[in-house]
């Protein structure tokens, strides 16, 4: 396969940042997005709704769907998979970009940041793919991606931000058993993580990064796409860094990626 037109993708997060890139790849193909997220009205200190993003994606050329939801409530998830079965024909690609960030120890870290981020991390992605599934089943070439990195108990990555990394290495552990759950019916789960810190409101929450130490969303786009053209029988359980996936696809030159091209890096989370 060497393009997503006329699949239909369900992306959590996807009012801005890398879910709302992602949205855009796709729909330059002419893909369906539904746009699933918690922003209908605008926020002064994030840019996007789902409308906007919506827009965003007609103009690029695909069809979307805005559907307001919080992850966080099986009620209105379920809905909004439904929903989106039903305008778009079915459900190919689920995409669980969602995420909560609270970069602090033990004592710094309220438990109603703990309860959100456990709630939308973890719990989000295994009830959005979960609600979900009866439609991957039906699916051509169905693909589950979570942005998510690889799993790791190296306690340097726990001390920091305990809270924070447990609910991320839940994500994680989610590929790791419905990769192999779902072996058997041809649906592909992997989990795809930027090599560098990306330029998303999420920066805003890690101290003294700036933007230009950062790459744009649309190299994970760029890196996602490629990974969901893939057959889904023969692509499962992966744990991908997004150069390593471009760079397979031919990919070498890294700085248009770049906010500043030229200006040193800095790695992400979770990454020797």
């Amino acid at each position: 396969m060497t393009t997503l037109s006329g699949k239909t993708l369900f992306i959590t997060g996807a009012s801005r940042g890398i879910g709302l890139a992602i949205a855009l790849r796709a729909a330059r193909d002419g893909a369906n997005v539904a746009i699933v997220a918690k922003s209908g009205v605008p926020n002064p200190k994030l840019p996007g709704t789902i409308h906007t993003a919506a827009a965003e994606i007609e103009a690029a050329g695909g069809k979307a769907l805005a559907l307001q939801c919080d992850i966080r409530d099986e009620e209105q998830v379920r809905a909004a998979a439904a929903q989106a079965a039903e305008h778009f024909g079915g459900i190919d690609i689920v995409v669980n970009n969602a995420s909560a960030i609270w970069l602090a120890g033990v004592e710094g870290t309220p438990m109603k940041r703990y309860d959100l981020m456990h709630q939308v991390n973890t719990r989000g992605t295994f009830l959005v793919t979960q609600s979900c599934l009866p439609y991957l089943k039906q699916a051509a070439n169905p693909h589950v991606l979570m942005l998510a990195p690889p799993p790791s108990l190296d306690p340097k990555w726990f001390a920091p931000h305990t809270a924070y990394t447990i609910a991320k290495m839940g994500m994680s552990l989610c590929v790791l058993g419905m990769s192999a759950e779902f072996a058997p019916l041809g649906i592909a789960v992997n989990a795809l993580w930027p090599r560098t810190v990306i330029a998303t409101a999420a920066i805003g929450m890690i101290a003294g990064v700036r933007a230009e130490q950062c790459r744009r969303p649309e190299i994970v786009a760029d890196a996602a796409h490629a990974m969901l053209l893939r057959p889904a029988r023969e692509c499962s359980g992966r744990f991908a860094i997004d150069e390593d996936v471009l760079r397979e696809a031919g990919v070498h030159d890294f700085d248009r990626y770049a906010v500043r091209p030229g200006s040193p890096l800095l790695p992400d989370l979770f990454l020797d």
